[in-house]
């Protein structure tokens, strides 16, 4: 397992979590489940980029593409219901 320190997926990791915490804190605060959902699901496209750092990818195709999927699915839901 070789570890992939391409710095595009490094920032885009770090960027996932700083809006994965700023979700659960906007949640917090406004008690608005779209925040929730939208962290949540840049939370799954953190864990995408950080298998891909560690190297994992080749291992894991098809949860990587259903995390993904699912991510979208989240935010795509929250945008969806928030907007209504």
């Amino acid at each position: 397992m070789a570890m992939n320190a391409d710095p595009v997926y490094i920032v885009n990791l770090l960027l996932s979590i700083a809006v994965l915490a700023l979700g659960v804190l906007a949640y917090h605060k406004q008690r608005l489940t779209c925040f929730l959902y939208i962290g949540i699901g840049f939370g799954l496209f953190g864990i995408s980029h950080a298998m891909f750092i560690l190297g994992l990818e080749s291992s894991f195709v098809e949860p990587l593409v259903f995390i993904r999927i699912m991510g979208y699915a989240l935010v795509a839901y929250a945008l969806y219901t928030h907007v209504r």
